[in-house]
């Protein structure tokens, strides 16, 4: 038996995406769940998830438990996994984490508040309030406290859970255009390019249509995310690959990508690699073969 994860949009559930990150960025095997939020399958999916409970993320233990809010996973899959890294072992580096991710669970309410997460679009012209001008500049303190401590390029060195936890604010600086500095910036761009992040992205854009309760009265502009190889899906074959990447079953969908046709065993694995095909190391070995 292993862990099973319920999360909601990837596109806007920020706590989902921690939870998702909490697994898949240090490699911890999971079966993973998705409801969609603001219709009645929504309560029913958690319902029957988890009877009781009301918001996502949810993980379901090998053991039969239940962790109900994305610190609890956090906190579990430390101590359960303590040769995957996901808190410093240098004790100072470890406490100054923990203290972060407690930092974030708890407070950034102005910020939270007036800009949700939303990885399908940037705004521009949003006008910050003082609530989250206040909070900007204690991001900017802890962030650069963190980073002057550690040595970067993540908050504690290497890429721990204080980042996982970080990661929805980081997006959030990026949607809304936020004023921060070079470096706060610099650390909000890597959060966009990590290789777990643009796979969850990638996954988000094909779910199905956007939420509207996240449409804004501002003018749009691209999610400013590294920009992905142009690919598109065709209907037909053959492929140069005789087998999807992913399952290594046969493939029955294809996308084409500079003039070349790539096979994948169902239309998830095609589309979700046409949204970015660099997010997939699986599809990228054969892309470079």
């Amino acid at each position: 038996m292993t862990y099973t994860l319920l999360i909601a949009d990837k596109s806007y559930s920020s706590w989902s995406l921690r939870g998702w990150l909490s697994f898949r960025a240090f490699d911890i095997p999971v079966t993973v769940k998705t409801t969609r939020m603001y219709c009645d399958q929504f309560r029913l999916d958690l319902e029957d998830f988890a009877p009781g409970n009301r918001t996502v993320p949810i993980v379901k233990t090998p053991t039969g438990g239940l962790l109900t809010d994305s610190i609890a996973i956090a906190w579990h899959l430390d101590r359960a996994f303590p040769d995957k890294g996901l808190l410093p072992a240098d004790p100072n580096a470890r406490a100054r984490a923990m203290s972060l991710i407690a930092e974030m669970h708890s407070g950034f309410t102005g910020l939270r508040g007036a800009c949700a997460m939303n990885l399908r679009t940037g705004w521009e012209r949003f006008e910050a309030t003082d609530a989250v001008k206040t909070d900007l500049t204690r991001l900017e303190r802890v962030w650069g406290e963190a980073l002057d401590a550690h040595g970067g390029p993540w908050l504690c060195g290497e890429y721990s859970l204080a980042d996982v936890f970080f990661a929805p604010v980081a997006t959030r600086l990026l949607t809304y255009d936020l004023p921060i500095s070079d470096r706060a910036l610099a650390y909000a761009q890597a959060h966009v390019a990590h290789p777990a992040f643009r796979r969850w992205r990638a996954m988000g854009l094909i779910e199905g249509a956007e939420q509207p309760v996240y449409d804004m009265d501002l003018p749009r502009r691209p999610f400013p995310a590294p920009e992905p190889l142009i690919a598109r899906a065709v209907d037909h074959g053959p492929s140069e690959n005789a087998t999807c990447p992913y399952s290594g079953d046969p493939v029955t969908d294809f996308m084409e990508i500079d003039g070349r046709i790539f096979g994948f065993c169902n239309p998830f694995c095609r589309d979700k690699t046409v949204a970015d095909p660099e997010a997939w190391p699986e599809f990228m070995a054969i892309y470079h073969s």
